[in-house]
């Protein structure tokens, strides 16, 4: 794709944009739209939902079209509250607050918004689709701005206060045709990568299932496992399950980190990133606690497993080193007997499809997803001799190490992708590059 700059520019006056294609105007928001917003129909009324009008949610705002809303308002909601204005089909919803703050939707349909959206409806001289990439291009300076202690917001005043470079409408028309071919060609290549890494995951996973159940001798004579859907395994295998095969299996500290007194490393299920513990990024804890933990033997030592049981729920690594940290208590210690296991071995026994199923199945919690220590200990598992273990293991260290490697450059090919979009759409509506007669 060639692409060049336009003959003249001039200074926007608009930070973070620098120099603009001299014929573009400037123009504020307001002088573009019309800008609002909306409300939440009070929940305790059963007359304001269940009706025919669209009510939006930031939730719902993914930088795509909104058709049909989660939830429908009735016309009694419209007239009770009046901030519920129905905004026409094609109007730009942006998120002001919350998880989703900066998030955008096209409205598919006519529709109310709660009071978390501001919405750009009524252009004039504005093309939508051109400012729907305006504001994706704008999204992160715009949430630099916002305030808010512990989470930014974005109000409607500075949402209004908006400055942008408008060409004529013809000119964003084209901008818009060429990045809605242009983001559409990337969409669908990083679409291909990520079924890509799916794929591979998935054969990651079918590779430790097959290796732990059945082990790497396709000629081994086969016994009934006496294990509810897991079947055959091998003859001279041991079927048992955790907490027989451990000295101890608990969870671990029930308390909260102290950031003021960071003398040992607080680690937590999101502190367990890629079968590794994150020690740079985690939160500490005082001597004194430590000092408890080390007591009560709720404080990991090197040969332990650790399984994450709240929130995601799954996550394992072995502690691999004599470091002294101590693990919440969303974290369950898992002390195997190594005289009949390997702690890697049964790292990627929690890795399989088996126990991933089991963990689905004993979740429990809406809020926050949790299972519990003692489903964890009662958890299934099959062991063959510790040679044999070795074996195994050493054999998926290679295989697992091959397919990480695959998946770690093809999420950075994908990572550059999404990159150059984003260049891309900032390129254009900024006038960095002449799209105008760009072939289709």
């Amino acid at each position: 794709m060639r692409t060049k700059a336009y003959p003249t520019y001039k200074d926007s006056g608009i930070d973070r944009i620098g120099k603009v294609p001299a014929h573009w105007a400037i123009r504020k928001a307001t002088w573009l739209f019309a800008i609002g917003s909306g409300t939440t129909p009070s929940s305790e009324n059963p007359a304001y939902y269940n009706g025919d009008i669209h009510w939006i949610t930031t939730s719902e705002l993914r930088e795509s079209v909104v058709g049909a809303t989660a939830k429908m308002i009735t016309k009694k909601a419209q007239i009770d509250y009046s901030s519920l204005r129905l905004h026409p089909k094609g109007s730009i919803a942006v998120a002001m607050y919350g998880a989703t703050i900066g998030r955008l939707g096209i409205l598919g349909v006519p529709a109310t918004v709660n009071q978390a959206c501001c919405v750009f409806s009524a252009p004039c001289g504005v093309v939508m689709q051109f400012w729907f990439y305006w504001l994706q291009m704008r999204r992160t300076f715009l949430v630099s701005l916002g305030y808010g202690g512990g989470q930014p917001n974005l109000s409607q005043e500075l949402l209004r206060s908006i400055r942008a470079p408008i060409p004529t409408e013809l000119e964003q028309q084209a901008i818009a045709a060429f990045l809605d071919r242009e983001t559409a060609k990337i969409d669908a290549l990083v679409e291909k990568k990520e079924r890509l890494i799916e794929l591979l995951k998935e054969k990651r996973t079918a590779l430790i299932t097959h290796a732990v159940t059945r082990g790497l001798d396709s000629n081994v004579r086969m016994k009934d496992s006496g294990i509810e859907w897991l079947g055959q395994i091998p003859a001279h295998w041991n079927p048992g399950r955790i907490g027989i095969f451990s000295q101890q299996v608990t969870d671990g500290a029930h308390i909260s980190p102290d950031t003021a007194s960071p003398d040992h490393p607080f680690v937590s299920t999101v502190d367990i990133v890629g079968g590794r513990i994150d020690f740079e990024n985690c939160l500490g804890t005082t001597s004194e606690t430590y000092a408890y933990m080390e007591r009560t033997g709720c404080r990991p030592r090197r040969g332990d497993v650790l399984f994450s049981k709240d929130g995601t729920v799954g996550r394992t690594t072995v502690v691999d080193s004599d470091a002294e940290f101590v693990v919440a208590s969303s974290l369950v210690i898992i002390s195997p007997r190594k005289e009949v296991v390997m702690p890697r071995h049964l790292d990627y026994w929690l890795n399989g499809t088996f126990i991933q199923e089991l963990v689905e199945l004993f979740l429990s919690g809406a809020a926050l997803r949790r299972i519990s220590v003692a489903k964890v200990r009662n958890f299934p598992l099959v062991l063959p001799p510790v040679d044999e273990q070795r074996t195994i293991s050493a054999f998926l260290d290679r295989e697992t190490a091959q397919i990480d490697a695959l998946i770690d450059k093809i999420e950075e090919a994908t990572e550059l992708l999404k990159e150059y979009r984003t260049a891309l759409i900032a390129a254009a509506v900024t006038g960095k590059i002449d799209v105008r007669n760009t072939p289709s």
